[in-house]
């Protein structure tokens, strides 16, 4: 019988463990994606600017004695600021810059601006009186306005916690262009610039309800009668309109004790906080 002459199989060979016995290095690794470059939005951040333009420029006019020209900086810096936020909702450029830059912009316009015109104006001949008063609308306008972003997904969208810091500013500047409008001395109005002020301000870091308009849908068809009555509103503006634009306004900035002395009557719950925060430093705010 003839022995099988076919060779033995080759042996398998072993992995190489180094020198040591130590196991292969591992891949490199790869390369981390690039990096991208954050910017900025162009167009609601310029809307913001030109509000604080107008803050700045209400403050300008202020020292130089045209206070005229200073309210309707103040009264310019609030359309922009209505327009700003709806600007980036439309375009889709909304940024947590630009809610910071439109919150300070919003203090030099609507805190620091008015206080310092009344102050100029008026205020100045109370000595002490006058700078404390117009400093305490300044400290409750950056009050109102922290607030604010605190309490902004916790506040019922309808209504603003306290009277909102444009409404306070257009108050303000909106009695001293009607006074500026008439020719009445400042002298005259110390006490009632002195206690327009202290208004303004307290009510500001109040919780009265104001009405917000932001349930209104503007996209949404409205009765041919509704723009009879826009138009016939804009005539009645026209007529005299530091008048009737300080009317509205200063309906307005009571129509919130209104709607809460309402509630009250009716034994409804007259806080706008609709739901509450489980964090206990920030309790107090939303009470």
């Amino acid at each position: 019988m003839q022995a099988d002459a076919s060779p033995p199989p080759a042996p398998k060979p072993e992995p190489d463990s180094g020198a040591c016995g130590a196991a292969a290095p591992p891949p490199p690794p790869s390369l981390p994606p690039p990096r991208r470059i954050k910017g900025i939005y162009v167009l609601p951040n310029l809307i913001t600017l030109a509000g604080l333009f107008g803050g700045f420029y209400a403050v300008v006019m202020a020292m130089n004695g045209r206070f005229d020209l200073a309210t309707l900086g103040i009264f310019a810096a609030m359309v922009l600021d209505s327009l700003d936020g709806r600007v980036a909702r439309l375009t889709r450029t909304q940024s947590a810059f630009g809610e910071q830059m439109d919150s300070l912009a919003d203090m030099v316009s609507f805190g620091a601006a008015p206080a310092l015109v009344a102050y100029e104006w008026a205020l100045y001949d109370l000595g002490r009186w006058g700078w404390i008063a117009a400093f305490v609308y300044c400290a409750c306008a950056a009050l109102r306005l922290a607030r604010f972003n605190v309490n902004t997904a916790v506040v019922d969208r309808r209504y603003f916690q306290g009277l909102p810091s444009p409404a306070a500013a257009a108050l303000v500047a909106g009695f001293i262009w009607l006074a500026t409008e008439f020719e009445v001395s400042p002298p005259d109005l110390v006490w009632p610039m002195f206690a327009l002020m202290l208004y303004a301000g307290l009510t500001m870091v109040s919780n009265i309800p104001f009405y917000s308009f932001k349930d209104l849908n503007l996209k949404r068809s409205v009765p041919f009668v509704v723009i009879v009555l826009v138009a016939l509103g804009i005539a009645v503006i026209n007529i005299h309109p530091p008048l009737v634009l300080f009317g509205l306004i200063a309906g307005y900035a009571a129509s919130g004790y209104v709607v809460y002395g309402w509630r009250k009557l009716r034994g409804e719950p007259t806080s706008v906080v609709s739901t509450s925060t489980h964090d206990p430093d920030e309790k107090d705010l939303h009470r």
